[in-house]
């Protein structure tokens, strides 16, 4: 799984990358070593200050995880049923790997929150990259557990927020290109008719 799946450039490994349903991952996911690499190459990213705003929590135990993720749900919802308890094991169990990615915001440092924040969020992409590399596919998501304050106290310590799940495994089904914006939608220069 370490080739790059005939990627042979990082232009065309970054051009290829694309998210898998983490409903969809299968079996391998990375090994101790191959995950060390992908959250090594994760903490590559820009930190203003170097503060490290971000930390990766591994879930390891996933029936207990899931176990916590229905407790907290059914505190927050009690009137659950059974199609959401469902989901919810769902969200615990799928894929064979995932990674919770918690932000943290130092309010004492003079670096602003925002900078902070977005370096989480560019340790979630780059640990997405790093998965493609090895030959995995990855899957963030987001959702009710990222806001659920019992779920962030059993990942994380006071002031954490979860930035996201990340799934990572091996593809089952064939991966489809989404759509992507037209470039001359999202690009301007500055000024205009530069």
């Amino acid at each position: 799984m370490d080739s790059f799946n005939d990627l042979t450039t990082p232009a065309t490994l970054l051009a290829t990358r694309r998210s898998g349903k983490a409903r969809d991952m299968v079996a391998p996911g990375p090994d101790a070593a191959q995950l060390a690499a992908i959250l090594g190459a994760a903490a590559r990213v820009p930190d203003h200050g170097k503060l490290a705003p971000w930390r990766f929590v591994v879930i390891d135990d996933r029936a207990a995880f899931g176990t916590m993720l229905e407790a907290a749900y059914r505190a927050d919802k009690p009137e659950a049923g059974r199609l959401e308890l469902e989901a919810v094991a769902q969200f615990a169990t799928q894929a064979p790997c995932l990674v919770a990615v918690l932000s943290r915001v130092d309010a004492a440092s003079h670096i602003p929150a925002w900078e902070q924040e977005l370096s989480a969020g560019a340790a979630i992409m780059q640990l997405l990259n790093a998965a493609h590399a090895h030959g995995f596919v990855g899957n963030w998501l987001t959702g009710w557990a990222c806001y659920s304050a019992a779920v962030t106290a059993a990942l994380g310590r006071p002031g954490d927020r979860i930035a996201g799940f990340v799934y990572l495994g091996t593809q089952a089904k064939s991966l489809e290109e989404r759509p992507r914006p037209v470039m001359a939608d999202v690009v301007s220069r500055w000024p205009a008719g530069s």
